[in-house]
């Protein structure tokens, strides 16, 4: 027998698992030494799917320039608020539509917070008197619905807009498009949320009657307010822009209201405009929606780029969009939050998410830099510190880089993972994860808490079955 032979025998084993933690933890217990490495077949081993990687795999040179330039238009967007005007003005938004959050969606199969948000939207435009009547406008076709998507425009929750809603104006100055978003209504029972009582109607005549014009006044009087340095300054500050906004909604006040004061005439529109936006937290979310579109618009129709450009949830399915694939959705049935609950309130009172506020997450905020935001992990359930980073970790590896400019001063100012590549998603298994709201399933109920949730992977891989036969 050799030295090495004899050495060995006399060696305590150094033992490294793959696959199955079991055995990893089996080890330990004997007190083992071992080194887990988690690992699990590309694309779980299904042959279609390691078929088509293969396929991309082929033409890797083109796609990898294509990515470059999807991620760099992505990246380097220059949002700036720049108005705050009704829905028809803004978008050229036809009488008697509503648009909607998430994918193309038919009236029959929408989720009922979805639907009682549009028969309140409708009720408050005045289009008809009571619900009943406004359920049979749309279902005579009388009501034109179309997702928000469709209109520049990006809608949270239900994601409901109407004519006369006033919408944020939020311009690429980078690329000269624009996207847009509504005011974002406060909390407890709102709109969004599928609550439509007359209070809630009060507030969104209030927001188009005084706060919207007030609004744009000042903006238009301010000449923008770059976005892009703001939500920098709120990451360092531990926002992640999704499920958090305090910072970044005090730094737009901070910004904005001195030009509100300077154009509003009767001091008391100020006054309450202001006391308004100091009472929500989430005041900036709406308007880092419109930036997160208006960065991610630009990215899309890039041939050959499997970077995802819009992720987005109706209550029924979650769809994406992927650059070299245009404007087509991909879409599987969506999934429901997993998070904390206001009193009174379980997981049984939950709908399945919606909304647009995954944008956030599509341009590397939200659940992909949860490392800068350690307060809002231990919220929605998911630890402290360590689970905050393992997120933000986790995320990046099914990213094409790092943000240039949305960077996380708790992992020593590393750039955020942005750019989602649909091959990367399939290949891991690792779905997005996304921060949100948790809206009740009943209509009128309004919020009932907020969580995590992941995107269906049967998404990604139908866009990556599209991209590799294309």
């Amino acid at each position: 027998m050799s030295d090495s032979a004899r050495a060995l025998l006399h060696t305590r084993p150094r033992v490294v698992s793959l696959g199955l933690p079991i055995f990893a933890q089996d080890l330990t217990r004997l007190a083992v030494p071992v080194v887990h490495a988690e690992w699990r077949p590309p694309a779980a081993g299904d042959p279609r799917l390691l078929a088509a990687l293969e396929r991309l795999e082929q033409r890797r040179e083109i796609i990898e320039r294509a990515n470059a330039e999807a991620l760099a238009r992505l990246v380097h967007g220059e949002p700036v608020l720049v108005d705050c005007r009704p829905a028809w003005e803004a978008l050229g938004l036809p009488p008697r539509t509503v648009l909607h959050a998430g994918p193309p969606i038919e009236w029959p199969r929408m989720c009922e917070p979805m639907r009682a948000a549009i028969v309140g939207a409708i009720r408050y435009e005045g289009w008809a008197a009571n619900d009943d009547a406004a359920a049979a406008l749309i279902e005579r076709g009388e009501v034109t619905l179309a997702p928000c998507h469709h209109w520049q425009a990006a809608g949270p929750m239900t994601g409901v807009i109407t004519p006369s809603m006033p919408v944020f104006v939020v311009e690429n100055r980078a690329h000269g498009n624009r996207a847009h978003a509504t005011i974002n209504e406060g909390l407890g029972k709102v709109l969004r949320f599928g609550a439509n009582d007359e209070s809630v109607l009060a507030r969104l005549r209030w927001l188009a009657g005084e706060a919207g014009p007030l609004l744009g006044a000042g903006l238009r009087t301010s000449g923008g307010l770059e976005l892009r340095p703001l939500m920098a300054q709120a990451l360092h500050m531990g926002d992640e822009m999704h499920q958090r906004n305090l910072a970044a909604s005090a730094l737009l006040a901070r910004a904005l209201m001195p030009h509100v004061a300077r154009v509003g005439q009767k001091h008391g529109a100020v006054a309450r405009l202001a006391e308004f936006i100091a009472g929500n937290d989430q005041f900036f979310l709406n308007i880092a929606m419109a930036a997160g579109k208006a960065m991610a618009d630009p990215a899309g129709g890039v041939a050959h780029s499997t970077l995802v450009t819009t992720m987005a949830r109706n209550g029924t399915d979650f769809g994406i969009r992927v650059s070299g694939t245009g404007e087509r959705w991909f879409t599987a049935p969506v999934l429901t939050p997993v998070g904390l609950y206001f009193p009174g309130f379980s997981a049984e009172d939950a709908n399945p998410d919606m909304g647009d506020s995954a944008i956030v997450e599509t341009i590397g905020l939200g659940g992909g830099a949860m490392a800068a935001s350690p307060a809002v992990a231990r919220f929605l359930g998911a630890g402290g510190m360590a689970e905050a980073v393992a997120a933000t970790d986790e995320t990046r590896e099914i990213c094409l880089g790092e943000h240039p400019h949305f960077r996380i001063a708790t992992l020593d100012e590393r750039g955020a993972p942005a750019g989602i590549d649909v091959r990367l998603v399939v290949e891991t298994g690792i779905a997005p994860l996304i921060n949100t709201g948790i809206a009740g399933r009943r209509a009128g109920t309004g919020q009932v808490g907020a969580g995590v949730v992941r995107a269906p992977l049967a998404c990604f891989e139908r866009a990556l079955l599209a991209l590799a036969e294309s």
